[in-house]
């Protein structure tokens, strides 16, 4: 008696267990990259359900981004996320003498780290000055009809987009910079850490947030992302030493395209205590 046949006969066998079942088959390698589902009429005997149930198994499926439904084809098995695929660097992507004395940053590291070169090409920005939203004019501080420099940053490697990155400045620290230059590539002048450090606003501590959420259709649309696949959003503000906030940036990543690597040394203490 094989799998299908035992969870047929359970009482109550329900979509979620259809998923599941074919999950395990997916990441055991039966069914390959590439390679279709059998049709859901065959599913469906095979399970003893109706093809409703089969459906809301190939949807959930979908939505945990192991399968795509192509037309005249049937159920593909998608690409499974590989961790190897990029690396993305914790605190070691910020050190000082990359943007100080190599003239370098953010994900010109990443793609080092990864083993993988780069091309100015692969980060195209749009500037604007903007009205913030409510998160960033909190983090900045500001009132109803300040403005702030919008910096908005499409990522791609090898025409493939891995991530949008958009950071916020107040404009008396950047304008007349290339931190507001649309030029493709990271800012001139070693850059955008390099050139707060020459307008005497050195960046000297980061906190960054991270959480996953499915996509909105206008990022899905921006990443050319297929149904199901999560994405990774990274928040981040940037102080001076005086506790200045000089950025905060907010970035989207394709879940798929990323491992997150983090090395620190542990501290004596926490932060705060005495």
């Amino acid at each position: 008696m094989d799998k299908a046949e035992i969870i047929s006969i359970r009482e109550g066998v329900g979509y979620h267990d259809i998923a599941e079942d074919l999950r395990q088959d997916i990441e055991s390698g039966k069914y390959q990259v590439g390679q279709t589902l059998p049709k859901q009429r065959e599913l469906a005997q095979r399970y003893r359900v109706n093809l409703g149930t089969v459906r809301r198994a190939i949807g959930l499926l979908t939505r945990q981004g192991l399968v795509e439904p192509i037309r005249r084809r049937g159920t593909v098995i998608r690409e499974r996320p590989r961790a190897s695929t990029m690396t993305r660097l914790a605190s070691d992507r910020y050190a000082k003498d990359r943007w100080k004395d190599k003239g370098g940053l953010g994900f010109a590291a990443d793609r080092e780290a990864s083993g993988r070169g780069w091309e100015d090409s692969d980060q195209i920005q749009h500037v604007a000055k903007v009205e913030p939203d409510a998160e960033v004019a909190e983090a900045f501080g500001l009132k109803p009809g300040d403005e702030v420099y919008m910096r908005a940053r499409l990522i791609t490697d090898k025409d493939v987009p891995t991530h949008t990155l958009i950071s916020y400045y107040l404009p008396e620290h950047v304008e007349g910079t290339s931190l507001i230059d649309t030029t493709p590539g990271p800012a001139k002048g070693g850059g955008g850490f390099a050139v707060l450090r020459d307008q005497n606003h050195e960046p000297d501590r980061i906190r960054e947030t991270v959480y996953a959420r499915m996509p909105t259709s206008e990022e899905r649309k921006t990443l050319k992302m297929p149904e199901g696949e999560p994405v990774m959003v990274l928040e981040r503000r940037t102080y001076t030493d005086d506790h200045d906030i000089v950025e905060f940036a907010r970035g989207v990543h394709r879940a798929s395209m990323f491992a997150w690597s983090y090395e620190f040394k542990i501290p004596e203490k926490s932060e705060g205590t005495g």
